[in-house]
């Protein structure tokens, strides 16, 4: 089983007062996409997790954690 990705974008995102397009044209993804990513729908590239990284000056493992199995 490939391992999960716990999303922790919409509270970083919430606590910058961004909304959902405002981050995702920041980022040059959709709000759509940026929705699957919060959602955890999806996981982002490597490319779009560095890029919420450098806007949050945080680093990428805030933002995205492992899931682990229950």
């Amino acid at each position: 089983m490939e391992p999960q990705l716990k999303s922790h974008i919409r509270d970083w995102r919430k606590s910058k007062r961004f909304t959902q397009s405002d981050l995702a044209k920041k980022v040059g993804i959709t709000r759509q996409s940026l929705s699957a990513i919060e959602n955890e729908r999806t996981i982002p590239s490597l490319k779009v997790a560095l890029k919420l990284s450098s806007i949050f000056e945080t680093e990428v493992n805030e933002l995205f954690t492992l899931k682990t199995s229950e």
